[in-house]
């Protein structure tokens, strides 16, 4: 064989392995490219999420419109891909908790004796912490010194309930009584009329029934005037326009309505001047947001712990922190079942005593 042959052939073989080492290249890269896109994002096509009516829709509404694109960035971060939030308020308490028993709602905000009554078609995913107040007294005295609540840097997984008089005359007699350091009498709060909320709100009916019940053997059910508003802010405003003497809220409701007492909701004085606390109940844990047990979106361990995850770490943020304020909440812890124990025995003493 040639010399030249010799060569042409070694230049063939050379040229064949040198195709094949990139066709092999080639292949492991596609190979590569397949897996990264079989390892991409889990997608989620929709959450739904119901808020109870802590305050207005329209303000609840406003204020969580950031939150959409928010959760879903960090959802994204954790590998999933939420194509579309969908966020509403409830009519009441229950409609968040019938939602989420029926599995038309993923998520609900919902307080804990709400929570209880739909426990078993929904389950704890956060606890929500609140910043404590600067007033926890279960003596109305204490809170009476003629300035308004004050949060402070301190974080709690409970807070009170309030009976809160306002500047109707009747509301002013039993501020002027509680001032005077005499006890109020069942006739005394007969004679008022009261707002509350639905029953399965913690502050705005369950805590309030119990310390009538705890002080006077007397229920909600046991009082002459009662209307039933659809939330706090209602309440809060029927009080500031004289329609209702008494409401029962959570205690830092003044913090949140001092400012538009006199401006949006019909007060003709500082807030401070014009309201009294009249009663003051036992310490409620925190309300939650719950997952439905009915949501085949929330079935997935890996997504109900991504959610949580995403929650707590925009709670840390100026974003998030803006979002939940609307809810006067300031952060979120992992919850359980259990924590609201105390709430099913709080429900059940209540239904017994009202029978």
């Amino acid at each position: 064989m040639s010399k030249f042959l010799k060569k042409s052939l070694v230049l063939l073989l050379v040229s064949l392995l040198t195709l094949s080492l990139f066709a092999g290249c080639s292949s492991t890269e596609g190979e590569a490219e397949q897996g990264q896109e079989e390892g991409g994002p889990v997608v989620v096509e929709s959450l739904r999420i119901s808020f109870s009516p802590y305050a207005d829709a329209d303000e609840i509404m406003t204020a969580t419109e950031p939150l959409e694109q928010l959760l879903q960035a960090r959802l994204l971060e954790k590998g999933f891909d939420v194509k579309e939030i969908s966020m509403t308020v409830g009519t009441n308490y229950t409609a968040v908790g019938e939602a989420l028993s029926a599995g038309s709602a993923d998520l609900g905000f919902i307080s804990g004796g709400n929570y209880v009554l739909f426990s078993e078609d929904c389950d704890v995913l956060l606890t929500a912490l609140r910043n404590a107040i600067n007033k926890d007294s279960l003596n109305p005295a204490d809170w009476n010194d003629g300035t308004i609540e004050e949060n402070t840097a301190d974080t709690s997984t409970y807070y009170r309930c309030i009976v809160l008089a306002g500047p109707s005359e009747k509301g002013r007699a039993l501020q002027a009584k509680v001032a005077a350091g005499e006890a109020l009498t069942w006739e005394d709060l007969d004679g008022a009329a009261w707002s509350v909320l639905s029953p399965t709100s913690a502050s705005g009916y369950i805590y309030p029934a119990l310390w009538l019940q705890e002080n006077y053997g007397k229920g909600i059910s046991d009082l002459t005037d009662v209307i039933q508003s659809d939330s706090h802010t209602t309440s809060v405003a029927r009080l500031a326009s004289q329609q209702v003497d008494v409401m029962v809220s959570y205690g830092h409701i003044r913090i949140k309505n001092s400012l538009i007492w006199e401006s949006e909701l019909g007060g003709t004085a500082p807030m401070v001047e014009q309201t009294g606390i009249i009663g003051v109940t036992d310490g409620i844990y925190n309300d939650m947001i719950a997952y439905s047990k009915n949501s085949e979106t929330m079935a997935d361990p890996a997504f109900r712990q991504a959610v949580g995850e995403a929650f707590i770490e925009l709670a840390e943020t100026e974003e998030g922190q803006a979002v939940f304020s609307v809810f006067s909440q300031i952060g979120y812890t992992f919850g359980k079942d259990s924590d609201y124990d105390g709430e099913r025995a709080a429900q059940q003493l209540l239904r017994s005593l009202e029978g």
